[in-house]
């Protein structure tokens, strides 16, 4: 209940998060069926960068501040959606406005399709309430976002997006969230799941993600984008994703974003990338 997002809003975990969020409903929004999506620790939909949180911190300085000169056509033409969704935003709220994921998916669902956005923190979710509430397709849940997991799935649709975001601050929480989302697949098994995780000076992903992929019997993606060798950093060096039921699309997308991101992205040496489908053995990271 301690983490807040508004210090750390923007910075380049949300972008490498944001920039795939925006792929997956860009896939979801090419067939006409409703799709439904749950964001599951939503905070409150969007941040200013000049506020006192973000000011304290400087991160976004590091993420979205870095994404005003253009990449190549190539990497551009896959982020034109997520500037698109900026854009949007900016223009409407103010130009130190940056949006968070359940901006991001209202900007783009259709009315036909539905979001539940969930937050825990008292504070944060009267604050989401009031921004999206009143939305016709759009749901706000005060409740703990595992929790959600059980309470809310399956969805009448069979198509959709879980996007789990959890702040990791539990020890133990890595191993939780992967059982938690193991019984989530068993309950909606044809939902795209999103899992957003740290990437730290320790032991890592590689054993959790192996015992995870031993036993999960479909197809996933491990996609991670590192500001500085882990090894030599004592804060968060590093973002991933790990998507399962991914778009078809999704990897080899990856796989021209992810490393213009890294060498945009990049603070220290050991930037890199990882975009692999996950097995029981995960490979050495991209440098």
């Amino acid at each position: 209940m301690n983490y807040r997002h508004a210090f750390h809003a923007g910075n380049f975990a949300d972008v490498t998060k944001h920039v795939l969020l925006v792929r997956i409903l860009v896939h979801l929004l090419r067939k006409e069926a409703p799709f439904r999506v749950v964001d599951t620790h939503a905070g409150i939909g969007r941040y200013d960068l000049a506020g006192p949180e973000a000011k304290r911190t400087g991160e976004w300085q590091g993420g979205i501040g870095r994404l005003d000169a253009p990449f190549g056509d190539d990497v551009e033409a896959l982020l034109a959606p997520y500037r698109a969704v900026l854009d949007a935003t900016r223009e409407r709220y103010g130009r130190t406005v940056y949006p968070g994921s359940p901006a991001i998916v209202r900007e783009l669902i259709r009315p036909s399709d539905r979001a539940v956005f969930v937050e825990r923190h008292p504070a944060d979710a009267d604050t989401l309430t009031g921004r999206f509430n009143a939305t016709a397709n759009a749901k706000v849940l005060r409740l703990d976002g595992w929790t959600a997991l059980g309470a809310l799935l399956p969805p009448k649709e069979r198509r959709g997006l879980v996007l789990i975001d959890p702040p990791f601050e539990e020890p133990g929480e890595t191993e939780h969230a992967l059982a938690r989302l193991a019984a989530a697949i068993r309950r909606w098994p044809t939902g795209i799941y999103a899992l957003w995780y740290p990437i730290k000076r320790g032991p890592g992903m590689d054993g959790p993600l192996a015992r995870f992929a031993a036993s999960l019997g479909r197809e996933a993606l491990r996609l991670e984008v590192l500001v500085a060798d882990p090894a030599g950093r004592a804060g968060l060096a590093g973002s991933g994703l790990l998507v399962v039921n991914p778009p078809w699309t999704l990897a080899e997308e990856a796989g021209t974003l992810l490393p213009a991101l890294a060498a945009r992205l990049a603070q220290e040496p050991g930037a890199g990338f990882r975009c692999e489908a996950l097995r029981a053995a995960a490979g050495p990271a991209h440098r």
